[in-house]
């Protein structure tokens, strides 16, 4: 999140990749460095350690939200 939010800061276009574990953790990080509305995208938890095949699989589901971010 703080990735997406510097990045972000710095005036290059970014989406913050969160996992449901932690989008609440997510949502108090933008409130409290004044960015509410930075673009993100919710990932299933865990993805660290779930191997390449499900990393791909969590890839591939979630490209067009990303994209889509991007665009708005």
């Amino acid at each position: 999140m703080r990735d997406g939010i510097n990045i972000a800061k710095s005036g290059i276009p970014s989406v913050a990749l969160v996992t449901e574990d932690f989008w609440p953790q997510g949502d108090f990080v933008a409130q409290s460095v004044g960015m509410p509305s930075i673009p993100r995208v919710k990932l299933p938890h865990p993805v660290a350690g779930t191997g390449e095949v499900r990393m791909k699989e969590i890839a591939d589901n979630v490209i067009e939200a990303i994209v889509d971010r991007f665009a708005a």
